[in-house]
């Protein structure tokens, strides 16, 4: 099916109190495992490209277009989302190649610096339909390190959402990117004073450092897109170590990338069901 819109699925998700999950591609068989777990959860998928992963491959257009092709042959709706990009250039390439929503992180500059250049994208993406993301209130870890308790203040998220009219907003409440442990303390009183001043879907980033209690709360107290990447980096690596180490003569990458696309297709699926507290699938 055609990509699609995410502000009709945040909306609906945000009104229901359910969680959007959102997962990030680095390779092939990412994308693929994404796409997998979300037919099988029956759910809606946010497959997100960051501009790591753009460095990575040297461009944005090789792993676009791959991406662009699972979603659109895909059987659920699947919103393709550029991913932390603090590079305006780049979010015009996105645009241009097809994307349907786009994060800007300003995040990092002077405060005025970051709302006139948020609106500026907002005016560009939003005269070519697609979505804008933008964060306020620095979520740390971006390099592994953890940063101090950097927490967004709510009625200044109210002004920078009418400041500049991003369609959802990436905010600071106790997690940090890159995560390796699942005991992040997320701040739920103020999530919820968040999204009661806030009127665009709240973005949680760094949700791999959130158990899955935590996360299945976190989106009842208001928070809609949650963010996964080095959680579901974990499953796929740790399959392809233990099929590696299983046998040492193993030269085939099918045979260890296949076990771990799919395992992490497992995982994507039951991920998807834990964000939503209508089920009870999924917990562990």
């Amino acid at each position: 099916m055609p990509l699609a819109d995410p502000r009709p699925i945040l909306a609906a998700a945000r009104t229901e109190r359910r969680g959007v999950g959102a997962f990030n591609t680095t390779l092939l068989e990412h994308a693929e495992a994404l796409v997998a777990g979300a037919e099988a959860a029956k759910a809606p998928l946010v497959m997100q490209i960051s501009e790591n992963a753009v460095r990575y491959h040297g461009g944005l257009r090789p792993l676009a277009a791959a991406a662009l092709a699972l979603a659109e042959a895909a059987d659920v709706p699947v919103v393709l989302h550029l991913d932390h990009a603090e590079d305006v250039a780049l979010v015009h390439e996105a645009v241009s190649l097809g994307f349907t929503s786009v994060m800007f992180d300003g995040s990092g500059l002077p405060d005025d610096e970051n709302r006139a250049t948020t609106r500026r994208v907002v005016e560009h993406c939003h005269a070519h339909g697609v979505a804008v993301e933008a964060e306020l209130g620095e979520v740390g870890g971006k390099d592994g390190v953890h940063a101090p308790g950097v927490r967004t203040d709510p009625e200044q998220a109210r002004r920078f959402c009418a400041d500049t009219g991003v369609d959802s907003l990436a905010v600071a409440v106790g997690t940090s990117h890159a995560m390796a442990s699942r005991d992040a303390v997320v701040d739920l009183d103020l999530v919820a004073a968040i999204a009661d001043r806030v009127p665009v879907p709240l973005v949680l980033h760094g949700s791999s450092g959130v158990d899955d209690a935590t996360l299945r709360t976190v989106v009842t107290r208001g928070m809609t897109k949650v963010n996964i990447a080095t959680h579901l980096n974990k499953v796929f690596t740790q399959v392809v170590r233990e099929r590696l180490g299983a046998d040492p003569k193993l030269m085939d990458a099918r045979k260890y990338v296949a076990p771990a696309r799919d395992a992490m297709a497992a995982e994507v699926e039951r991920l998807l069901r834990l964000l939503d507290p209508r089920t009870t699938a999924g917990q562990r």
